[in-house]
């Protein structure tokens, strides 16, 4: 029996989690439960699932989840804040940690599990993306088990060979394809996206995702933060690891082999897959996904990205080249960015521009600590905000 944390319980790789955690009672018990501030979602899944802990982000939250719990003949013990957070994902009664806590706020949880030798299933590529070196560290030192949730590493992962040490060369393979859907504004004209709307931005053709994330994608900052997950987690350099517009989001991404050999790995578009995967990893258990059915399909795309379209997937693998504290630069301008654009306080093309003239600003340095790290996510913060509002 398991026992599963799931960090950003609410979001949509939370309540995907549990929709497979209760399909097998059997295997898997939910010890606690977290989200920041949506208490009223968090409050009914602590009713149908029982966790031990639940977690939110402010003593008012944690007063009104209480208030909604206070008939509820389940013991639950209700906290708050970055600690508790810490304190559930470290636990020595939780074996698995779902990592899901969208942006900069999912590193220090997800750290505190690795550091705590769990089997942490990374959905938050920030985690990475921040502090790639420190956290992969982590992993090797507290010989935590490291399980990548994102549709494409997960499928990277599957395609790889049994065992793989994270070097290309030894296991033969020539590059890494990360397919991309290309998001809702894959065909529209360029020179409209200046126009283009919130809720525009947050319709992706294939997956149902929280609005930042959709967004991200809609940029292809998503992506480009992949490209620099995957350089951690598959010890891949820049130049070889492939992006590649799918828009039809059945090959999830690709292994190249030297011999010419491509592995892929398809299935519907449907996060509970990955989810599945790494749940029961190195087995198998049934997720509730249908199975794909090919001859749905009349024919499978594929083209390479338009960098004048899609500006943040280069500015993402300049972070990554330049390395050091680049990528967190990148990643916290972009929350600022795209947060911005949610509020309606700048247009959807502002948010390359903001990423870059931020990281022109904030000069990169070494990632030697979490602190230097995020001593550096707070002068981007800055910076970006300085540069939102000079818009």
């Amino acid at each position: 029996m398991q026992r599963i944390t799931i960090l950003g319980a609410t979001g949509s790789i939370g309540v995907s989690t549990l929709d497979v955690l209760a399909r097998h009672p059997d295997k898997y018990a939910v010890y606690a439960l977290s989200a920041h501030g949506r208490v009223d979602e968090l409050a009914a899944q602590c009713r149908a699932h029982r966790p031990q802990r639940a977690v939110v982000g402010t003593p008012e939250a944690a007063a009104r989840l209480r208030d909604l719990l206070s008939d509820f003949d389940g013991a639950i013990d209700i906290d708050h804040g970055e600690q508790a957070l810490c304190d559930v994902a470290s636990s020595p009664d939780t074996d698995t940690v779902m990592a899901a806590i969208v942006g900069a706020a999912g590193l220090a949880p997800a750290l505190a599990a690795a550091r705590a030798g769990k089997k942490v299933l990374l959905a938050n590529k920030e985690a990475l993306v921040m502090s790639g070196q420190l956290f992969m560290d982590a992993v090797r030192e507290h010989h935590a088990t490291l399980l990548p949730i994102d549709s494409e590493h997960n499928a990277i992962f599957q395609s790889l060979p049994a065992h793989y040490g994270r070097d290309l060369d030894a296991s033969g393979v020539a590059r890494i394809v990360l397919t991309a859907s290309g998001g809702p504004f894959l065909h529209r004209a360029v020179e409209t996206l200046e126009h283009v709307t919130p809720e525009e931005a947050c319709k992706h053709p294939n997956w149902a995702m929280g609005r930042k994330i959709s967004v991200d994608s809609a940029t292809m900052m998503n992506k480009g933060l992949e490209v620099i997950e995957a350089h951690w987690l598959f010890g891949a350099p820049a130049e070889r690891i492939d992006v590649l517009i799918h828009p039809q989001s059945v090959i999830h991404s690709m292994v190249s082999y030297v011999d010419g050999s491509v592995l892929a790995q398809l299935g519907n578009p449907d996060m509970r897959t990955p989810i599945a995967h790494a749940l029961a990893y190195p087995e198998r258990i049934a997720s509730g996904v249908a199975q794909l059915d090919l001859t749905q399909w009349a024919a499978l795309a594929f083209h390479k990205p338009d960098m004048e379209r899609f500006p943040c997937l280069a500015l993402a693998y300049d972070a990554l080249i330049a390395g050091g504290t680049a990528p967190a630069l990148l990643n916290a301008a972009n929350e600022i960015a795209v947060q911005a654009f949610l509020d309606r306080r700048m247009g959807f093309r502002d948010i390359d521009r903001v990423v870059r003239r931020t990281m022109d600003a904030v000069p990169h340095g070494a990632a030697t600590s979490i602190a230097a790290v995020m001593d550096q996510d707070a002068l981007a913060r800055r910076a970006a905000e300085r540069i939102v509002g000079a818009l």
